[in-house]
């Protein structure tokens, strides 16, 4: 079976991206994986440091690596935002494909010390690993918005230059880049997330030399992601969406059926529900 680098290389030759899913539950599991085999597209599940606390860091890694076994398809798991090197190792310990250290709000000497730190580590423990840096601030929570978090600035001058890229990852020697570019955590209720620069994407990919993640990507219009992804963007990050999804489909079954009381028939609708968006996002990302 083919490694994490080898479909992330193979993507970015072909101009497609694999897609990186959040979940916080086996369902969400589950759903990622499904719609990857059923596709034969390779993907990422992603937790972050609260939903790897919720299923367990161990747990989930080898949950994951079972259902790669059970279903002989690449399905990796990613320690999604990282904030210390103490997280950092309890990820890479347990086993993980890959892992992401946050030092976005952090100065730029202090990111590239922290994340010079746990690429060295990561690497000293499994070198197969693949290691991603992120700079610029773009929010932290993937919910739903009522407007562009007031943390967030998505004036240029905030945004992440080509020459700082090229300088983090000289410094660092990350495999993967995730830039601040117009993106945001979270979707904006009602309307499109603001536009991604698509030129700086293609500036900041010749200049750091490396792949780039898109965080954020729930909310983004699929021709941003499409031209993205064209300019540069290997890996697609999706979880606001798979969360709306899960919950709206568990509401409707409980208002429907309010005497079901069997958990795997209550959570299989918002099972199927994340699979459909996830199904949906990798035929957009693979240009399916």
């Amino acid at each position: 079976m083919k490694t994490l680098r080898e479909c992330v290389n193979e993507a970015e030759a072909a101009h497609v991206a694999v897609g990186h899913f959040n979940t916080s539950t086996m369902e969400g599991v589950w759903a990622i994986a499904r719609a990857a085999k059923e596709l034969n597209v390779p993907v990422i599940v992603g937790v972050s440091e609260g939903e790897r606390d919720f299923l367990g860091v161990r747990v989930v890694a080898r949950a994951v690596a079972e259902v790669r076994r059970e279903l002989d398809h690449p399905i990796f798991l990613n320690a999604d935002h990282t904030y210390s090197f103490d997280r950092v190792k309890e990820a890479v310990d347990a086993g993980f494909d890959a892992v992401i250290f946050d030092g976005s709000k952090l100065s730029f000497e202090e990111n590239v010390a922290e994340m010079k730190r746990s690429a060295e580590y990561a690497r000293q423990v499994n070198p197969n690993i693949i290691v991603e840096g992120e700079l610029g601030y773009i929010g932290t929570s993937s919910k739903l918005l009522d407007k562009v978090p007031d943390d967030v600035n998505l004036n240029e001058d905030h945004l992440v230059k080509p020459e700082v890229a090229k300088q983090f990852v000289a410094l660092t020697g990350v495999d993967l880049l995730a830039p601040a570019v117009g993106n945001i955590h979270g979707m904006l209720k009602g309307s499109p997330d603001p536009a991604l620069d698509i030129d700086r994407i293609k500036l900041i990919r010749e200049a750091a030399g490396r792949p780039l993640v898109l965080h954020g990507a729930s909310g983004n219009t699929d021709d941003d992601l499409r031209r993205a992804i064209a300019a540069g963007v290997a890996v697609v990050h999706v979880n606001t969406e798979l969360r709306v999804a899960y919950r709206d489909a568990l509401k409707q079954f409980l208002q429907s059926s309010p005497d079901e009381v069997a958990p795997y028939k209550i959570l299989k609708p918002a099972m199927l529900a994340m699979q459909q968006v996830v199904e949906r996002k990798l035929r957009i990302f693979n240009g399916l």
